[in-house]
């Protein structure tokens, strides 16, 4: 609550608000304050008195009585109030708070001083034509012949500088004790009562329902209790009327009588009731904001205290080890000793510095972030319409700025507490007037970034960075993986880039990674290790970059023809190697009774020849009656049953058993097609013009077909 009072006293006098008014800039002062201040400007018109009267000023007004209130630091205030008088030569005063007030420099005339009207009890009238400046922003206005009537008060403020203060009253008690009460320690916002310790302990102990009570110190109860009753309020204009709706536009509560008669007859508006629970609804979500990045500096607070703490540690430690290898290199190494301990010295201190300012300035922000939000959680509070509307908009836009003086960079230290430095104590002693401190410290271990580590089929991607207070310079990383079986790891990557694609995994597989930095000094820690699964479905399309130029694929590449009478070879994007995968083409054009060819091949296999012409394809072709199994151009296991418009043709690669097996219309064609296979494989079709087929990949394998033992263990996809 303490931080809050700043908010509840007058930019001018420094004392508690006392019929506080709002002015266009949304800043607030007394009201007599606002009288002292006056400065009273010759009688000719000028644009900005009518642009500036005491209310209803839009935001774009302000562009043009700013241009006429610039404030230099070598004069003693504006060079003009609101564009009729000019600045006083006198110098500025400071208020209690802070804030730099301009009076003229002449005592103001004797209808213009602070005096009561005799008999009356009420402030005279103000003079015409006279200028209003606000202390905070500086900001000139030129009142109209309302004068200070003209702006509107802040009873919102004005209830919570007088619970405030009655709550500073007198201390509050226990309510359960039974003799001698004893000073309550909190309040219970649920219950509404008031406990001293004992009987919190007693009476309301933090478990069951109890926990979700929220508890809070006595004071704020007590201005929680103090809630002024909802007020009734009425227009300044048309002072018979209450306030009703609220104007979209001017942003301000309006009457009956203003929409019929008045400037807000043209405008839009809404509901009073409405636009008071949607202004709270904005606040408090703003507020919400805002006590999460207060909880953040506290933290960042605790975090720089620490910091201190391990940088005094740090400093004594390396002084201490500084020492001992200074005296070790007897009297030629006595002189640079000095040197050095001067140098760390300085470091320490320079350290020290650097976080204390950084701790004193957070400090001040903090106080300042936490004061606001006390000060909105008692607006809040309030059940007063129209009093909070006229100043929701300013706290709104303030809750918001001050979230974002604690955007990205101001809760990060500004200095690292570790010392990276090492003694090199093996120079020979004709070297010893070089001797100074190199970097003998290897690199602190990576972080992973899981954010934006992933894996899609079989490739996987890892992304890393240095520890953020890290200053020990890096020269490359080593990224290892291992087999996917737990087997041992193996470097797939050496650079200086923090990031990397590994491409070529198996399917349904398990990997662990891991990162390592290394410099000049050596090879530092390894990283956490990171555990990756691959897709256990083999999904895979026709390759186009390796395709050859005369094939033609559509379909996200899952359709492929050819555009030569000739036959042409295209592979798929995946490679296997382990496991067993069963994919399918589907026969969507067949004309002229090609003999287009199914299998696998190797990367390097010829694009220009039918798919098995040479040693790098393993593969089944086929025409409308009968089909031949080719490898090395050698055709072998003739079979009867073709191909059509429709027909569907398999592919089974089972890595287990090391065979190649072919279905046409789910019927297994002919015996096993090849054995033996090892290595590396690529999904492969070689087709010309007259032929067109879709690819169906990520299938199960067929009923009929048993996989292997190993298969058995799951590492079919």
């Amino acid at each position: 609550m303490d931080e809050m009072e700043e908010e509840l006293k007058c930019p001018v006098c420094g004392s508690f608000f006392r019929e506080p008014i709002i002015l266009p800039c949304s800043h607030n002062i007394c009201l007599a304050c606002a009288r002292n201040i006056l400065v009273q400007t010759p009688d000719a018109e000028s644009p900005q008195s009518s642009r500036a009267s005491g209310s209803g000023v839009s935001d774009y007004d302000y562009l043009d009585l700013d241009k006429m209130s610039l404030y230099s630091e070598t004069d003693s205030g504006y060079g003009s109030y609101g564009g009729f008088v000019s600045a006083p030569t006198t110098p500025c005063q400071k208020s209690p708070n802070g804030v730099r007030v301009f009076p003229p420099s002449m005592p103001p005339p004797p209808q213009a001083q602070h005096h009561l009207l005799p008999h009356t009890g009420v402030l005279p009238p103000v003079p015409r034509n006279s200028c209003l400046t606000c202390p905070q922003c500086h900001r000139s206005l030129t009142l109209d012949d309302r004068g200070l009537r003209g702006f509107p008060k802040n009873r919102v403020l004005e209830g919570v500088v007088d619970r405030y203060q009655q709550s500073k009253a007198a201390a509050l008690k226990c309510q359960l004790c039974e003799k001698s009460p004893r000073e309550a320690t909190v309040m219970c916002e649920q219950c509404d009562v008031f406990y001293c310790d004992p009987c919190r302990l007693r009476c309301h102990p933090p478990r069951g329902p109890l926990a979700k009570h929220r508890l809070v110190p006595p004071a704020q109860g007590r201005i929680s209790r103090r809630a002024s009753p909802r007020k009734i309020s009425t227009c300044t204009e048309h002072e018979l009327e209450n306030l009703s709706m609220y104007c979209v536009q001017c942003k301000t509560p309006v009457c009956y009588q203003c929409l019929e008669d008045g400037k807000h007859s043209t405008h839009e508006v809404k509901a009073l009731g409405a636009m008071w629970k949607l202004h709270k609804g904005q606040l408090s979500q703003a507020l919400n904001v805002l006590s999460d990045r207060a909880t953040e500096a506290k933290e960042f607070l605790v975090q720089l205290r620490n910091m201190v703490q391990h940088i005094q540690e740090n400093g004594v430690e390396f002084e201490a080890c500084l020492v001992a290898q200074c005296d070790a290199l007897i009297e030629a190494l006595n002189r640079r000793k000095a040197q050095l301990l001067s140098r760390v010295t300085k470091e320490h201190e320079h350290k020290l510095s650097v976080v204390r300012d950084q701790i004193s300035h957070c400090t001040v922000k903090l106080r300042q972030t936490t004061g606001l939000m006390e000060y909105c959680l008692e607006v809040i509070k309030e059940n007063d319409p129209s009093g909070f509307l006229q100043i929701s908009d300013a706290l709104i836009r303030r809750v918001h700025m001050t979230e974002n003086q604690w955007g990205k960079g101001s809760l990060t230290p500004r200095m690292s507490s570790d010392f990276d430095l090492t003694l090199d104590s093996g120079p020979l002693l004709q070297t010893i007037h070089q001797l100074d401190f190199v970097q003998m410290k290897v690199p602190a271990a990576p972080i992973l970034q899981l954010e934006e580590c992933c894996t899609q089929t079989s490739s996987a991607t890892l992304s890393w960075k240095q520890p953020p207070l890290s200053t020990i310079a890096v020269d490359g990383y080593i990224l290892e993986l291992d087999d996917g079986t737990g087997g041992q790891f193996r470097e797939v990557y050496v650079g200086t880039e923090m990031i990397c694609t590994v491409d070529g995994l198996h399917f349904n597989s398990t990997y662990k990674s891991r990162v390592k930095a290394f410099n000049s000094s050596g090879v530092g820690q390894y990283s956490k290790t990171l555990v990756m699964q691959t897709s256990e479905i083999a999904w895979f399309t026709f390759d186009s970059a390796s395709a050859h130029p005369d094939i033609i694929l559509s379909n996200d590449n899952l359709t492929v023809t050819c555009n030569s009478y000739d036959d042409r070879v295209v592979m798929g994007n995946t490679g296997f190697s382990r496991g067993v995968h069963y994919w399918e083409m589907t026969i969507d054009r067949y004309d002229n009774h090609p003999d287009p060819a199914f299998g696998v091949a190797r990367a390097d296999v010829m694009k220009d020849v039918m798919l098995g012409k040479d040693d790098k394809a393993w593969a089944m072709y086929v025409d409308n009656n009968r089909s031949w199994f080719m490898h090395n151009n050698s055709h072998t296991n003739r079979t009867d049953g073709g191909i059509s418009k429709g027909a569907t043709v398999g592919v089974l690669l089972d890595f287990t058993r090391g065979i190649l097996l072919f279905l046409i219309n789910d019927e297994q064609q002919g015996p096993v097609a090849f054995n033996t296979l090892e290595g590396m494989y690529y999904p492969a079709i070689s087709l010309n013009r007259n032929v067109q087929v879709t690819l169906h990949s990520g299938l199960p394998i067929p009923d009929f077909y048993t996989p292997g033992e190993s298969e058995a263990a799951g590492s079919v996809c």
